[in-house]
């Protein structure tokens, strides 16, 4: 692997400063549970029931009338829920909560080889290249990191598991969604896992975006989306079809496309309407979630987890919906074949007290019940964003001389692969295939031995300016899928 610790110095979490501690709230472990069950609960129905609306309603929104959630044979593993179930499992049975990114890695190559797509395949065809988390996740290496939606759909578990500690939330969520994405799709994560942590003391929609929004780089994107969304809802609280609308008319990038479909852009304007025009009403919600349309069963679940956490378990079980309590494993490999929703949200119940007193607070006896003692936490913004542009040039000032021995010398077929691809991204190619042509064809045809690789960086999908950038520059440089 080339040179990771200097690499992961560089590219670790960049925190806002210590977490400030402002207060003491106590949560009844009833009200945790009962609050963890039904962000869970909210996040499985909100995925599965909206599968059968994700990216049918592009150009204009859908028209579902009538909605009652259910899940009658049970949840099943999906993308929206079972990457974090994969880490959930490996944080219990290594008593960790911030598994070191060599461990991540590991994880991925045993467990998650079925059901990715987009960003988090790509990151996976890095991985079996050598490339570790959170580099995989860079822009620098990573075409779809700058746009892609994991940093929301892969992030709601971990707000459950900080409940009133938004900056740590954020914190937990970004060493996970980084995986596979970076910068403003970052601040997705800090946007939802702070709205989801905060849901456990604060009831209303309205303070809820206000905190999610503190927490959200002054220069981001994602807060003018929550900005002008907001907006709009004022403007139009009973008409969801026009702020769909003014919303797809200004951030859609790609006239409908994969890009749109797969962009942050749309996916958290969508969330963001689908809680207003849902009004803490978990059916009104995911409906409004489906009807906003591009990937509906991704904002549906986010907004699931965020009502469902407002609302908890024990109301959702009362409004006798079809919920089986089973979460079927058709996705990962040796994982449990056994697992139920609630034996899920246990296992998040069982961190979520670990973060707790990791954090300063503790577990009391307070009139005969159990209480958690919780050090509030402020929101704010715990990784600000920066340029890609000075993630390359530093890259290449630590990295040029390594990629260059990897290349010249004698490193073995996949240290030679992964200098190869290395110098794609941080523009050194051209340079050494102009001045060592042999040693170069050497080095692009050990990265040939990863045609999952390169394949995937030739295919027609993200077709974003720095796909096609990258794409070009592999041609020139001789990198090209193998001819079957």
């Amino acid at each position: 692997m080339l040179c990771v610790i200097v690499l992961l110095s560089c590219a670790g979490l960049a925190c806002g400063g210590n977490v400030e501690k402002d207060d003491i709230v106590e949560i009844p472990a009833e009200v945790l549970r009962d609050k963890i069950r039904g962000g869970l609960l909210g996040q499985m129905l909100g995925n599965l029931n909206g599968l059968p609306h994700e990216n049918k309603y592009i150009q204009e929104p859908g028209n579902v009338d009538e909605y009652t959630p259910s899940l009658p044979e049970g949840a099943r593993t999906d993308d929206d829920t079972d990457f974090e179930w994969v880490y959930i499992v490996a944080m219990q049975d290594e008593d960790a909560i911030y598994l070191p990114e060599k461990r991540i890695a590991e994880l991925w190559r045993s467990r998650i080889n079925d059901g990715i797509y987009c960003s988090n395949l790509y990151a996976r065809r890095l991985m079996d290249l050598g490339i570790e988390p959170p580099l995989t996740g860079s822009t620098v290496l990573n075409p779809w990191a700058e746009f892609n939606i994991s940093g929301q759909f892969l992030c709601e578990t971990f707000g459950l598991l900080a409940p009133s500690m938004p900056q740590t939330a954020s914190q937990i969520g970004l060493h996970y969604t980084r995986v596979a994405i970076d910068d403003e799709p970052a601040q997705s994560t800090q946007l939802f896992c702070t709205m989801i942590a905060c849901a456990f003391v604060e009831n209303d929609l309205d303070a809820l975006l206000d905190k999610g929004a503190e927490a959200l780089d002054p220069e981001s994107v994602q807060l003018q989306i929550v900005h002008d969304v907001r907006a709009w809802h004022r403007q139009f609280p009973d008409n969801w079809r026009t702020t769909r609308g003014l919303l797809q008319e200004k951030y859609s990038q790609a006239g409908g496309a994969m890009r749109d479909r797969n962009g942050y852009e749309l996916t958290t304007g969508s969330t963001v309407a689908a809680l207003l025009y849902g009004k803490g009403n978990v059916s009104e919600t995911l409906r409004s979630a489906f009807n906003f349309g591009w990937d509906a069963d991704n904002s549906a679940a986010t907004a699931g987890t965020i009502v469902g956490v407002l609302r908890g378990y024990r109301d959702m079980l009362a409004q006798d919906w079809r919920i089986v309590d089973r979460y079927h494993n058709t996705t990962r490999d040796g994982m449990p074949m056994d697992e139920t929703i609630t034996s899920y949200a246990d296992r998040v119940i069982d961190l979520a007290e670990k973060v707790i007193t990791e954090n300063g607070g503790q577990r009391v006896i307070a009139q005969g019940r159990p209480v958690y003692r919780v050090v509030l936490q402020s929101p704010a913004s715990v990784y600000p964003l920066a340029p890609p542009s000075d993630r390359r040039v530093s890259f290449r000032d630590q990295l040029e001389p390594r990629i260059m021995d990897a290349v010249l010398g004698e490193a073995d077929l996949r240290g030679r692969a992964e200098a190869a691809y290395w110098a794609l991204c941080l523009d050194m190619a051209s340079e050494i295939q102009e001045k060592h042509p042999k040693t170069w064809r050497r080095a692009v045809a050990a990265l040939g031995n990863y045609p999952k690789l390169v394949a995937y960086m030739h295919s027609n999908r993200p077709d974003t300016p720095a796909h096609r950038a990258l794409k070009k520059k592999a041609v020139s440089v001789g990198i090209v899928p193998k001819e079957e």
